[in-house]
């Protein structure tokens, strides 16, 4: 369980270092559009962006981890089965 804290931090903090590490410049800008009362619209148009992302290798290496399993012994009372 540990183990998967660890991962789940590790994913956390790249993530956060990707969207953190991004270079956004605006392209282009936004116009919303014309409408008349006559429901006749011309197309409004979205602002552009020109993303500029890091570069990530993420690469996986396999290796064997013995792991020791602890040996519970478990003592249970049952309450007695009365018949009613």
């Amino acid at each position: 369980m540990k183990k998967t804290y660890m991962i789940l931090a590790a994913m956390t903090a790249s993530a956060a270092f990707l969207f953190t590490s991004c270079e956004v410049e605006q392209t282009q800008e936004g116009k919303l559009p014309k409408v008349d009362v006559d429901v006749d619209a011309e197309p409004g148009q979205l602002p552009k962006f020109d993303v500029d992302a890091p570069e990530v290798d993420v690469s996986v290496d396999k290796k064997k981890v013995e792991i020791e399993v602890p040996d519970v012994d478990v003592d249970v009372k049952m309450p007695k089965d009365t018949d009613n």
